[in-house]
């Protein structure tokens, strides 16, 4: 299975959230916090800033679903909110 998107589904999400079709959430200041506290407790599975803030967002809204390609990273992250989260696409 690839883990990229091909250029033109990238473009086109893009234009899709320009577009309204998708609300993005910003970080909240407090967010940076828990983003470094993911960072150190997941050091050494290397997950970075990006993933760290994304489950920061997650957690925030409460959500117990996730869309991403990277079920690697995600797979390994347990949230406060919930034992796990239920990763789209199911593989």
């Amino acid at each position: 299975m690839t883990t990229r998107l091909a250029p033109e589904v990238l473009t086109e999400f893009l234009r899709d959230i320009a577009a309204g079709d998708y609300l993005v959430q910003d970080l909240l200041p407090e967010d940076y916090a828990r983003a470094a506290d993911i960072c150190e407790q997941y050091a050494d599975a290397r997950i970075g800033f990006v993933d760290a803030a994304v489950l920061t967002v997650v957690e925030r809204l409460g959500e117990r679903k996730l869309a991403t390609l990277d079920h690697r990273h995600f797979g390994l992250l347990r949230p406060r909110h919930v034992d796990a989260l239920e990763l789209l696409p199911a593989l």
